[in-house]
């Protein structure tokens, strides 16, 4: 039978503590000497099991005079580093990563129709922008078009969805970041295509948005598959 370490035993009591709330995020865990007093455990148990916590994201170590471990409760980038080891350890068919876009993002553009705040659709005008004036530099249209996607999902204002699209849309850069298929014709069609759904979401449509990121997000994945057909070049990438 398998006797827990001290340690891990510590860390998960803390970790608890951290999700119920009782500590609160960007606060300080008590000191060192203190949780040594009030567990009875070793200073090396104490710092071993804050390492532990800081390894899973929970909290951060700060050095110096003021430093300490300082709470981070999980949060959307948690949710999209969890899914990105997924997709990677996993080696998802950039097939997949397309299917999954296409159910999940149209909802998250119905949500931003009837969620977004007057901040969200500055962020998207400035993603739309900046694909504008990418040109025919790939990094920087592939970037603009991550910071759009992203931006809708945060428009939903739904974290569960944003941290999936996070990760989706990430994946998707890094597998298409090709230059024979983000041509100039690609390039005008996005930016077209975004545009459109941010006038539905600005509008507060959601049957619009729905219906016009469903066709964006479908033709985009249609161009890929097309695209690997007719070159016989994969688009997966390290996804």
């Amino acid at each position: 039978m398998a006797v827990p370490k001290a340690s891990d035993v510590l860390a998960t009591e803390l970790r608890e503590r951290i999700l119920s709330g009782e500590f609160e995020d960007n606060t300080p865990l008590p000191p060192e000497r203190e949780l040594v007093i009030q567990t009875r455990m070793s200073r090396t148990t104490v710092r071993e099991a804050l390492r532990i916590l800081e390894v899973q994201g929970f909290v951060r170590i700060k050095a110096g005079r003021n430093g300490g471990a300082f709470v981070r409760r999980p949060g959307e980038q948690s949710m999209a580093d969890s899914v990105a080891l997924l997709i990677r350890g996993q080696r998802i068919r950039l097939a997949a990563l397309l299917e999954t876009r296409e159910a999940i993002e149209p909802f998250c553009a119905r949500l931003a129709a009837l969620n977004r705040t007057d901040a969200d659709l500055v962020a998207l005008g400035a993603a739309n922008d900046a694909i504008a004036d990418a040109g025919a530099d790939l990094d920087k249209f592939l970037q603009a078009n991550v910071d759009w996607h992203i931006g809708v999902s945060q428009a939903s204002h739904n974290e569960l969805l944003t941290g999936l699209m996070i990760a989706l849309s990430r994946a998707i850069y890094t597998a298409t970041a090709n230059e024979g298929f983000v041509d100039e014709e690609v390039r005008a069609t996005t930016l077209r295509a975004h545009r459109s759904v941010t006038r539905a979401i600005r509008d507060r449509d959601p049957d619009a948005a729905v219906r016009r990121m469903t066709r964006h997000v479908h033709n985009y994945a249609k161009a890929v598959l097309e695209f690997e057909k007719r070159t016989e070049i994969p688009l997966d990438g390290d996804a």
